[in-house]
């Protein structure tokens, strides 16, 4: 079974229902043959069960901690093969893929080759 995760919503148009930029995750599917279960996870992200259990399950968006708990867990892994956006489109325009300034921060902060 894939998990697919919702997570925050980062990025609106500023117009109301023309669309928005989701972060979801693809750790789920990699934790499969490399943690037992989501409890090993969670340990190795050093994030509590819980808040690893309700993004997975869509009830908790992804944010910094999780951000940084994905890398200790699979610090092999580039942050684009961890994490990928996803558009809501209502409309039918593409917009342009682009994100908070915080997101950015996250990922120069992170994306360093000594992380």
């Amino acid at each position: 079974m894939t998990n697919v995760t919702f997570a925050a919503i980062i990025w609106s148009s500023g117009t109301k229902g023309a669309g928005t930029m989701i972060i979801r995750t693809r750790i789920f599917e990699l934790a499969n043959g490399k943690y037992h279960n989501l409890s090993a996870l969670a340990r190795a992200m050093d994030l509590s069960v819980s808040q690893v259990y309700r993004v997975r399950e869509g009830k908790r968006g992804i944010n910094e901690k999780f951000i940084v708990g994905a890398k200790k867990a699979f610090p092999d892994y580039r942050l684009d093969e961890l994490f990928y956006f996803n558009t809501g489109q209502s409309s039918g325009y593409m917009m342009e893929p682009t994100v908070t300034a915080r997101y950015h921060h996250i990922v120069q902060r992170f994306a360093a080759p000594d992380f």
